[in-house]
């Protein structure tokens, strides 16, 4: 997955991008629903002040849960957005 952040005045937004290259709109769904669910898992860590977008990439599919929170987890860590 790849991350983009973008500084705010107040308050966390987070929006989930997943292009056609993840396959149907069945798969895009379920692609997008388990990011939602590696988010719930994160989001109590992450700071105020940032726009956030997760862009899926070919192998999310196929990733657990548990891999899909952690790789956000460092990804949000790396951009300073997250305490660790």
């Amino acid at each position: 997955m790849v991350l983009y952040v973008v500084p705010r005045e107040q308050g966390i937004r987070i929006g989930f991008v997943t292009g056609r290259g993840l396959g149907g709109a069945v798969q895009r769904n379920r692609a997008r629903r388990r990011l939602r669910e590696a988010w719930q898992s994160v989001a109590p860590h992450v700071r105020d002040g940032y726009d956030v977008v997760v862009a899926a990439r070919p192998g999310v599919e196929s990733a657990t849960i548990q891999e899909l929170t952690a790789e956000l987890g460092e990804l949000l860590a790396a951009e300073r957005v997250i305490g660790r």
